[in-house]
């Protein structure tokens, strides 16, 4: 383990070692700190078992280096002490264990998370031990995630998503007795708490081959346990635009949301395919920005491609000729999302932007359903709908086209979806480019020019000015007023007639 150099690490766990020494504790550093290690792979978080009062401990820790001291888990005596060291961030999490830190081992969940070394170990020049009572280092060797017994899904039902989520950040294999205690625990997942299915749901999106994983938590039978909604779209058949029934369309378009993103490759893709779709530095910038805590834009788009046809068994229906529709899917699906993402504790901002992309994910395509460029009041008004989620929904438009033909797309077809994009989103940036430096007209001048009174109309006024001035209606600032005014006069005759 002399591969260890982290200075800063080293002078802090050594501090650490000296207080627990002092104080007559034992102390070890295990879990995935040992992992990442042999993996040279750099981590802030550092497991730190002690045979005394973790809590008291902790406390004690977070005087000595001027830390701060965090409750995690009373009822287990877990406590964290972050500490800060010339701009690195340090997470000390702290418990206790009875007896030696052999039965500690035991309970963890996967043979390479069940490692250990002597906290006093770490200054000391010679080669430290290593304790791994279940060879964990071998599983590290051969790649493999590897349960330490078959309790270990028993006592926490949310090591099943885990075990895929470890595999799927370290590209590894869950091992075959491992990868049957899941099938047959996979019930389970139900039991857990939304809040951790959602944080283990978010880490496995925000890799490349989520798509991939996806599909293996479905081939391992856990997937429909954590979302039963999905279990209807198996064998949904849809007209013959689409390749696939919507469960695998639904699954497909997560993997061709990852092509699009640059994460990956697609099965059915070729070198071309990229070159004409949307791409820049700003793109790229906006789609990687959080959303919420532990959601990106990124990771809320392959879930709204999980979910975008999740009310199609719901609203299919097949017309006097034979063929499938599937009316208000969108907005069906939109609230269907939402609900499970409720139930999975996603935030509201989170679930808003799922929602919008559901709704309006056929929207752009919509715009020029006679294969015309949209109008410029169109595009106005799609940003307008969508609010900041304009160009995500873009994207997964064209993902969904992608997931629709699969091996069958015509080259033709995608350069024009592609060409209908790069339109939308280069006359938005000029709408924005006239509509937002100077406004023509503003509230005060309604006020003071035609005698409104402050209220609702106003907004409305001046969204409708807005929306004539980037659509090239508008140039000058009598003209805003001449606008306001017809539709000031539009209402009274209005009012009349009733």
């Amino acid at each position: 383990m002399s591969s260890l150099k982290q200075i800063n690490v080293i002078a802090i766990l050594a501090r650490v070692s000296r207080l627990l020494a002092h104080q007559g504790h034992r102390g070890y550093i295990v879990g995935g700190f040992i992992r990442d290690w042999f993996l040279g792979k750099q981590t802030n978080d550092i497991d730190i078992a002690v045979d005394g009062d973790a809590l008291n401990i902790a406390e004690e820790v977070a005087k000595s280096l001027g830390g701060k001291f965090v409750l995690l888990d009373e009822v287990n005596n877990i406590a964290r002490v972050v500490v800060v060291e010339e701009g690195q961030q340090w997470h000390l999490d702290f418990s206790s264990f009875l007896g030696n830190v052999e039965s500690d081992l035991a309970r963890r969940d996967f043979t390479i998370n069940a490692m250990a070394v002597e906290l006093g170990q770490l200054g000391a020049d010679m080669e430290v031990k290593l304790i791994d009572p279940f060879s964990g280092k071998e599983d590290l060797s051969s790649r493999a995630v590897r349960a330490v017994s078959e309790q270990i899904f028993e006592a926490d039902a949310a090591r099943l998503l885990r075990a895929v989520r470890l595999a799927a950040e370290l590209g590894f294999t869950i091992e075959m007795k491992t990868e049957s205690l899941i099938r047959h625990y996979s019930q389970s997942i139900t039991k857990v708490p939304g809040e951790r299915v959602r944080e283990e749901l978010l880490r496995l999106l925000s890799l490349p081959r989520a798509a991939h994983y996806l599909r293996y938590l479905d081939d391992i039978s856990l997937l429909l346990p954590l979302i039963p909604e999905l279990a209807e779209s198996k064998g949904v058949e849809q007209p013959t635009v689409h390749f696939w029934d919507v469960f695998d369309h639904s699954l497909q378009t997560v993997a061709t949301v990852e092509f699009l993103l640059r994460e990956d490759d697609w099965e059915y893709s070729n070198e071309d395919m990229l070159t004409t779709v949307p791409w820049s530095d700003a793109i790229a910038q906006h789609l990687s920005q959080e959303v919420s805590k532990g959601s990106t834009r990124k990771a809320l788009l392959k879930l709204s491609g999980l979910f975008h046809d999740i009310a199609k068994p719901r609203t299919k229906s097949v017309n006097n000729a034979g063929r499938a529709r599937f009316y208000g899917h969108t907005r069906q699906g939109a609230d269907m999302a939402a609900a499970i993402l409720g139930r999975l504790r996603f935030s509201n901002k989170e679930i808003s932007l799922v929602k919008s992309l559901i709704y309006h994910h056929l929207r752009p395509v919509q715009m020029s359903r006679s294969r015309e460029l949209p109008t410029q009041r169109a595009i106005y008004r799609y940003f307008r709908d969508t609010d900041d989620a304009g160009i995500d929904i873009l994207f997964l438009a064209l993902a969904d086209y992608l997931a629709s033909r699969g091996p069958l797309v015509s080259m033709e077809e995608w350069r024009e979806h592609c060409q209908l994009m790069n339109y939308i989103l280069t006359e938005h940036e000029k709408q924005q480019a006239k509509v937002l430096p100077v406004k023509l007209v503003n509230g005060h001048d309604l006020i003071n020019i035609l005698g409104l009174t402050p209220g609702p109309l106003i907004g409305k006024l001046l969204a409708l000015v807005a929306e004539a001035r980037a659509s090239g209606e508008l140039t000058t600032r009598e003209g805003a007023l001449a606008l306001v005014r017809r539709e000031l006069n539009k209402q009274q005759m209005r009012c009349k007639a009733r």
